[in-house]
Order: C-alpha cells, then sequence, then structure tokens
C-alpha cells in the first residue's frame, strides 16, 4: 500500500476577487428593514384653504390676538386661558353674526403640539378668519 500526496497544481493562484453577493444580501435586508421601521405619518388636520384671488382688504375693528407660549400656554388677549376656555371663547366667536378676525402668534419656542391643538379648536369653531402673525420677525435668520 502506497500513501500517495493529493496532486497539487503548480498553476493555481489565491482568488483575488471579492463575493459581493453577500454584502448585497446584508444591504438589503437593512434596507427593507429600515423601510419597516419608519413611522407612518398618519395625523393631519383638515382645513379649508381659500383659492382663488383673495377678496379686498377690508379694516374690521375686532381682532384677537392668541399667542402659544414656550411652556405650550395660551394668551387670549394678553390674559391666560386654559384649553376649555379657549375652546368656549372660540365657539363663541364661530357662532358670532360678524365672526371676529383670529390672529395666531405662536413664539419662537413653542412646542408643536399646542400649536396644532389650537389649529384643531379654530376647525371645530367653524372659524374661517384666522391669521399668523409674527412671521416677519423670522424672515431673516
Amino acid at each position: 500500500m502506497s500513501l500517495s500526496a493529493p496532486a497539487v497544481r503548480m498553476n493555481s493562484s489565491p482568488m483575488v476577487e471579492m463575493n459581493t453577493t453577500p454584502l448585497i444580501d446584508v444591504l438589503l435586508v437593512l434596507l427593507v428593514m429600515l423601510i419597516i421601521t419608519i413611522p407612518l405619518q398618519t395625523h393631519a388636520v383638515k382645513l379649508d384653504l381659500p383659492n382663488g384671488a383673495p377678496p379686498p382688504v377690508t379694516l374690521d375693528p375686532i381682532k384677537n390676538k392668541l399667542v402659544v407660549t414656550e411652556g405650550g400656554g395660551l394668551l387670549f388677549n394678553g390674559v391666560s386661558v386654559s384649553r376649555s376656555q379657549l375652546q368656549a371663547l372660540l365657539d363663541s366667536a364661530g357662532q358670532a353674526r360678524d365672526e371676529p378676525e383670529l390672529q395666531l402668534q405662536p413664539v419662537a419656542g413653542a412646542p408643536y403640539g399646542p400649536v396644532d391643538e389650537v389649529l384643531v379648536m379654530t376647525r371645530r369653531a367653524h372659524l374661517t378668519r384666522l391669521g399668523f402673525v409674527g412671521n416677519e420677525a423670522y424672515g431673516q435668520f
């Protein structure tokens, strides 16, 4: 019995190409996981925005200013109000014969949540004369 050595090819050299198939598979799995974990943006506030040419500007002597503070507090014409008080004020403004103008002014550091709540309250009260004021201060950064 003779033991023979395995045949070794003299011209064989190591493979220098990288197998990219597993790398592509891993990247595709990561991409699918990223797409699955992105939260859906389902929250929306539906507002009926005016279309066409704006109506002529008329001065209305009754204007109410609503300020959303940095802490999420509400100031209605300079007086601090709760959310239930604000809803009652907005409901009475929506039922008025001549609807007063509501000027909404969130301060620079105000969180979005309370501003969104105010927009929902104005929608529930059927107010149509809503304006954002104070944005001209942020025109230049």
